[in-house]
């Protein structure tokens, strides 16, 4: 791993799945993580003012989120990011060596109903940290897009350099927040890293991802359902995988200024993945329904760009990464099962 030690490092939307993991890292390698979250997108102000079936759960694992990070004495700010002052005094306040920018809406289907809460949370947080860091050209940001901004894969294989013509809102959204990032850069000199993730998946996420859903159905006692034929390819991605991507691109001088694929590299096919969590839970049954169109055909993330410059090496193919889910998916079902009931 990356030296990170004495490392004071914003993650703003850092009470999130990806956030909360990565803090926790950040402090186990010796670094000094802050988070800045408003506790309202994908978190407990969603999920306390709906009436989902899973919310109770969600809820549950959000808390456990906040438990772990107090435990580990990880200071969390919590406020609105969309308030530039706020935002502004946040950052001169830690004057931190890097800033993670997570705060966004981070589901492509509830951007496409919700555009306006998708803009306001997403590129308004965005641009309040933008604005600020102008006036700091030492730190350097880290901006989280989304593989949905290269659309459909050409031969079901993507590489940064690659032409993006993404499909609907969210992958529209965050090509756009790319753009802006990089002219800030170009018109204020301001340091940045951007990420494309793609596919996580890992304890105590709320998105309900298609490994998280099928895994909490087959918990319930409830159908395997799968959008399409199942032959579609994702390149599923562990979420150490991701942090360790993560804590490489803070200290190499050759992540500056540069978009990075940051996945496992190799897409899987959905019905590979239901094959591994019906083999922990033989008695589920699978069923195939109907592909949202605007969900564009992906496969395998070409990540020799971020191996060659700084040194990523992920270590879960979806056998072993998916090994872990499901264990902690278990014993957290045996020890809340009311939660896990069929609703």
């Amino acid at each position: 791993m990356v030296d990170i030690l004495g490392k004071k490092i914003l993650i703003m939307g850092g009470a999130g799945f990806i956030g909360h993991n990565l803090a926790l890292k950040i402090k186990e390698l010796g670094g000094l993580p802050f988070i800045s979250d408003g506790l309202q997108v994908n978190n407990l102000g969603y999920y306390t003012s709906q009436t989902e079936f899973n919310s109770e759960l969600y809820i549950s694992f959000i808390n456990e989120r906040l438990k772990v990070l107090r435990a580990n004495k990880i200071p969390i700010n919590v406020f609105d990011i969309r308030d530039y002052n706020l935002v502004s005094q946040n950052i001169s306040t830690i004057n931190p060596d890097v800033v993670i920018h997570l705060a966004a809406v981070a589901h492509a289907n509830r951007s496409n109903k919700d555009p306006f809460s998708t803009f306001d949370h997403s590129l308004r947080t965005l641009e309040n940290v933008l604005d600020t860091l102008k006036n700091f050209k030492n730190i350097h940001l880290i901006y989280f897009s989304s593989s949905m901004v290269y659309g459909n894969f050409k031969n079901g294989v993507a590489s940064e350099d690659d032409n993006c013509s993404p499909l609907g809102i969210y992958g529209a959204l965050k090509y756009g927040a790319e753009k802006l990032v990089i002219s800030y850069s170009q018109v204020f000199d301001t340091i940045y890293s951007i990420i494309r993730p793609s596919a996580l998946y890992g304890e105590r996420c709320v998105s309900r991802r298609v490994s998280q859903a099928l895994i909490e159905n087959a918990l319930m006692g409830k159908e395997l359902t799968i959008n399409g034929d199942g032959e579609e390819e994702l390149d599923f991605t562990y979420i150490q995988d991701l942090i360790q991507g993560i804590i490489k691109c803070i200290n190499a001088k050759e992540a500056k200024n540069e978009i990075f694929n940051i996945t496992y590299g190799k897409g899987r096919k959905l019905n590979e993945l239901a094959d591994i969590i019906k083999n922990s839970f033989p008695n589920s049954k699978l069923v195939y329904k109907k592909r949202d169109n605007l969900m564009p055909m992906r496969g395998t993330l070409n990540i020799d760009k971020a191996k060659t410059k700084i040194g990523f090496e992920p270590d879960f193919p979806i056998e072993r990464g998916l090994e872990q889910y499901i264990n902690w998916y278990k014993d957290f079902a045996n020890k809340n099962v009311d939660l896990f009931k069929n609703k």
